[in-house]
């Protein structure tokens, strides 16, 4: 297993732990118990990672990335989606352009 797969279910592993947990003593259980709220904090880490990329700055690029990952994994949690569904949805188009899996999809 990779460092970053290593890290990323550590990381997914605390923020499930923390379902049920008191907002006011954590932050990641504040953010579940008000998914609007983390919804909203994943688009600023979005936004930000974007700012970072387009300015070449590759360590801001890398911290706002970790933000960006953290807050899509409490989104994640929040709406009782799987690391191993999204994972499911990743295998389901390897091997598929992706402009043809683009394509491919409903509108």
């Amino acid at each position: 297993m990779s460092r970053f797969a290593e890290v990323l279910a550590r990381l997914a592993a605390t923020v499930e732990g923390r379902k049920g947990g008191d907002p006011a003593q954590s932050y990641t259980a504040k953010l579940l118990a008000d998914p609007s709220l983390a919804a909203k904090k994943l688009g600023e880490e979005a936004v930000e990672t974007v700012i970072a990329a387009t300015k070449g700055e590759a360590d801001a690029l890398a911290a706002e990335s970790a933000d960006l990952i953290y807050h899509w994994l409490v989104v994640l949690a929040a709406a009782g989606v799987s690391l191993d569904e999204v994972a499911a949805k990743l295998e389901a188009r390897e091997g598929t352009s992706g402009l043809a899996e683009k394509a491919s999809r409903t509108k």
